[in-house]
């Protein structure tokens, strides 16, 4: 037997499968969404609803527990085990998270509140400066300001391109026989559009 084959042998004997469920280690809950990574090694699984996961690695590796709310744990699959698979529950244990200290202090008076009320400016928060930054008619007013980029530019004159190959060969047709745009004309002469604002004298009515 060549060492190759020896090694492959050996390789394919520490391989296990390892079939578990997460629970609370008060209630025997399923813990569902823990993360389950091989501590050094770039793979892992998740558990599911009912907090079952399955996943392969070598005897030896140290299994990663991590969910949020509950503490981290930790678990090295023994090195003599027999078989190719193993069974087992991990119990997670909730965690405590302490938050800062916050007091709250009433106004002095009820016409001070009021004043408080309608004259104090709150700094926005950063999920209200998201919203605002968000908003349809800033993402409009952003649109008409700013220039196109690269994407936006190509896409345009794609569509010059392709609007002039429609009228290869031919002549374009033009609005100055288009009964609608002289109606759109006449109303906006009667509405004075075409009056320039710098004359003083402009502002007069015939």
């Amino acid at each position: 037997m060549s060492v190759f084959n020896l090694y492959a042998q050996t390789s394919f004997e520490n391989v296990i499968q390892i079939d578990g469920v997460t629970m609370t280690a008060d209630s025997l809950r399923a813990v569902p969404d823990v993360t389950i990574v091989v501590k050094n090694k770039n793979r892992g699984v998740e558990s599911e609803y009912t907090g079952v996961f399955s996943l392969v690695c070598y005897k030896g590796d140290t299994l990663q527990f991590t969910c949020i709310g509950f503490r981290p744990k930790e678990f090295v699959v023994p090195k003599n085990l027999k078989g190719e698979y193993y069974s087992m529950i991990q119990l997670m244990v909730q965690d405590t998270f302490y938050l800062p200290e916050t007091i709250i202090r009433p106004l002095p008076s009820k016409e001070e509140f009021d004043y408080a009320f309608l004259h104090w400016r709150i700094p926005n928060d950063r999920y209200e400066l998201a919203r605002k930054n968000t908003d349809a008619y800033m993402l409009r007013a952003l649109a008409y300001t700013l220039p196109r980029d690269g994407h936006e530019s190509q896409s345009r004159l794609l569509q010059e391109q392709a609007k002039q190959a429609v009228y290869y060969g031919q002549q374009q047709p033009m609005n100055i026989l288009n009964p609608l745009a002289w109606g759109e004309f006449f109303e906006a002469w009667k509405r004075g559009d075409f009056r320039s604002n710098s004359n003083p004298y402009s502002n007069t009515n015939y």
